[in-house]
């Protein structure tokens, strides 16, 4: 649970944005659509190769 203390006279915009950064730093949002569906250990470990791979050719075509 974020707790956000509000000083006395701060704008609530503000004070609402500061909220927004704390709970995207926590990353509750992206575990909870990571966890949203189950993905097998290998699927995942093939994934993370292939997202490695591309970003590795990316990188040696800009060069």
């Amino acid at each position: 649970m974020i707790i956000m203390p509000v000083k006395e006279g701060e704008n609530i915009e503000r004070a609402l944005k500061k909220f927004k950064r704390k709970y995207e730093r926590t990353g509750v949002l992206k575990e909870l659509r990571r966890r949203q569906y189950f993905t097998k250990p290998s699927v995942a470990k093939r994934e993370a190769m292939q997202r490695a791979i591309y970003v590795e050719h990316t990188y040696r075509n800009e060069e």
